[in-house]
């Protein structure tokens, strides 16, 4: 099992590519805790408006009457990937973990195996 600060680190030294991750609280928006990022990249703001991109996407499937479970989103921008993942297990359902990927340097297949990895180690 891993800490919050342990589980960061390690999506910054294993999935190739990252620019920034956080993990993040769903119900308030706030950034749990963060690694990387820099002044192009403010993780605490992309942390509260990626929590309004889940809540938008909660509100369509609802409308859409779609059951099923979110797992996770992904932004493409011309040089970047954001992967937003959803937490699953007790005590982190109202979690995310939001990872920022170069495009030209990460392979997304394995960022995704590496997240879901470390999500499921962690423990908050």
């Amino acid at each position: 099992m891993a800490n919050v600060d342990t589980a960061l680190k390690d999506i910054m030294t294993s999935v190739e590519g990252t620019l920034g991750a956080a993990l993040v609280d769903y119900n308030s928006g706030m950034a749990l805790g963060t690694v990387g990022g820099g002044r192009d990249l403010d993780l605490t703001v992309a942390a509260a408006g990626n929590t309004d991109v889940l809540r938008a996407n909660a509100r369509t499937m609802e409308h859409l009457g779609l059951t099923d479970a979110l797992e996770d989103v992904l932004i493409t921008l011309g040089n970047q990937y954001h992967l937003i993942l959803l937490c699953t297990g007790r005590g982190k359902e109202t979690l995310f973990l939001y990872l920022v990927l170069d495009k030209h340097n990460a392979n997304l297949a394995m960022a995704r195996h590496q997240l879901r990895r470390i999500e499921a180690d962690l423990e908050v």
